[in-house]
């Protein structure tokens, strides 16, 4: 019979795991308390949340999240790494970290927008730039069109003034006063 402990557990981790726009699993063997403090203080420094999980509660509140097929998964130590604002940063992170700390923790499996990432995906996701460097690029894509035909047109009302000007000019050389047409 579940306690009312497990039960909020279950919860408050299907809640955050509804609400989260990247999630990943993680087997944190091998790493020493002060290095898994460092790890701890990198993620929060981005927003991102880093829990150690029971398995049995974390599959329970998985399934009730949505996220399904997850039972090879939660076996062996389990750290839940979530975050609500960038879905990147969290991969990023432990990637990074994990190159600096003998490939520790090790990212399992990440979940991002319904999709499931593992091994070579989830090395590709960490390549990505961070989110607001992406949305840039997005601007700057948006916006070279629209500056090019800016400077086209530009540069047609250029011409078309220096031509003006050029006829106004020769007005005034050939003595600029022609006899108007005197109409019978």
């Amino acid at each position: 019979m579940p306690t009312a402990d497990k039960i909020a557990a279950v919860e408050d981790l299907t809640e955050l795991m509804k609400k989260s726009q990247g999630i990943y699993l993680t087997d944190f063997t091998g790493i020493d308390v002060p290095t898994f403090t460092q790890l701890r203080r990198k993620l929060r420094e981005e927003d991102v949340s880093y829990r150690v999980v029971k398995n049995r509660l974390a599959l329970r509140a998985a399934k009730e999240a949505g996220l399904e097929g997850l039972d090879q998964m939660f076996e062996g130590p389990t750290g839940l790494v979530s975050s609500k604002d960038d879905p990147i940063a969290p991969v990023r992170i432990l990637t990074d970290f994990a190159k600096e700390n003998d490939d520790r923790p090790l990212i399992k499996v990440g979940f991002l927008e319904g999709q499931v990432y593992v091994d070579d995906k989830l090395s590709t996701l960490a390549k990505l730039p961070p989110r607001e460097v992406l949305l840039g690029q997005v601007v700057s894509m948006m916006q070279a069109p629209i500056s090019g035909l800016a400077l086209c047109l530009n540069g047609m009302l250029q011409n078309l003034v220096l031509v003006l000007s050029a006829v106004a000019e020769k007005k005034g050389e050939s003595g600029g006063e022609e006899a108007p047409a005197e109409s019978s």
